[in-house]
């Protein structure tokens, strides 16, 4: 990664992402390759001399030390001024809405204030890599949207270089500069998220981040302007052009944020509307295509009414937001598990 940049590592439950920033930390060794810093060779260095300060899950706060005690722990150790002691202090508390509780002890503090103490702390010990596990894990959701934003500008004005461990597609694609999609302990795909999103480098990715619809069948044309593909019922749906050959298997992805709901007569896939779900602003819609599959879209909620549950209903995209892939070896179901 970058100089003061700021990476996600972006996976599910399992995939090797808190592992591997204990590699990073050195308190865990890699099976097989090196870990380097500004190019330095560090796979041997003990943890204490890296300057890589990891903020586990766990927090990991002194009991016996207040609040602010345990954020100046680090500025202490460095014989940092009083003046900018005092002047780190009220930013960092500000920052974590933990002002009024500079004197209190971590027993005395709910879980998401624990968390957003060991946040600052870490953040107070001007690290060369700061490596956060879910930082943002235990808070509550309005707070939690807040602090992607402010983390985020304060690792930039202070030139921190972070790598930020999450499973929260959202919660990454806000944050980073760069996201790197972890899979059964091997990144996949590295971009911004723009890339990852907009241009997934698997069926995994292109579910992973954003939902997304599937359609399987064999490539029937392909060329400049696009590509089509038919499956076994005879349903031809077109994508931006490929590289994937006439004649061989494929798997055509399209979000479900760029599916659309149509008339009848204007569709190729035609279905019935098996569920509705509200999510706030959009109103989330599964359509069951006979012989395809399920088929999912988000409308804008004021559209909701113009809809109910076994309504008939076409679905299609527009050609340039969908793509196309080799057919996966394992098959696509097992493409697309997160466990």
């Amino acid at each position: 990664m970058n100089d003061q940049e700021y990476l996600c590592l972006l996976g599910p439950t399992g995939a090797g992402k808190t592992t591997a920033l204990r590699v990073i930390a050195g308190l865990t060794a890699p099976d097989e390759g090196t870990v380097h810093f500004d190019q330095r060779d560090v796979t041997s260095v003990e943890p204490e001399h890296r300057n890589a300060v990891l903020l586990s899950q766990t927090y990991s706060l002194f009991p016996t030390m207040t609040v602010a005690e345990n954020i100046m722990f680090g500025p202490d150790i460095r014989n940092v001024s009083d003046r900018d002691k005092e002047q780190m202090l009220v930013s960092l508390l500000d920052l974590v809405r933990l002002t009024g509780r500079a004197g209190s002890y971590p027993r005395e503090l709910s879980g998401g204030m624990q968390q957003r103490c060991a946040l600052v702390r870490a953040i107070a010990t001007s690290p060369d890599v700061l490596l956060l596990d879910e930082p943002l894990r235990a808070l509550d959701a309005r707070l939690r949207i807040d602090l992607r934003r402010e983390l985020k500008s304060l690792a930039k004005t202070l030139g921190l270089t972070v790598v930020h461990v999450t499973h929260d597609q959202d919660e990454a694609l806000v944050m980073a500069d760069r996201i790197a999609i972890i899979r059964d302990g091997r990144i996949v795909q590295v971009g911004t998220p723009s890339q990852v999103f907009n241009e997934p480098a698997s069926p995994f990715v292109a579910n992973f981040v954003g939902q997304s619809n599937f359609f399987t069948g064999t490539v029937v044309s392909s060329g400049p302007d696009g590509s089509e593909v038919e499956d076994d019922t005879g349903h031809r749906m077109k994508s931006r052009p490929t590289d994937v050959p006439v004649g061989e298997k494929a798997v055509l992805a399209v979000k479900v944020g760029h599916t659309r709901l149509l008339k009848l007569e204007a569709a190729k896939l035609q279905g019935r509307i098996e569920r509705m779900l509200f999510e706030g602003r959009v109103v989330h819609v599964d359509v069951d295509v006979d012989g395809v599959g399920r088929f999912s879209a988000k409308i804008p909620a004021s559209h909701g009414g113009r809809y109910q549950v076994g309504n008939e209903i076409g679905v299609g995209w527009n050609r340039n937001k969908a793509k196309l892939f080799p057919y996966p070896e394992g098959g696509l179901e097992n493409e697309l598990r997160v466990d």
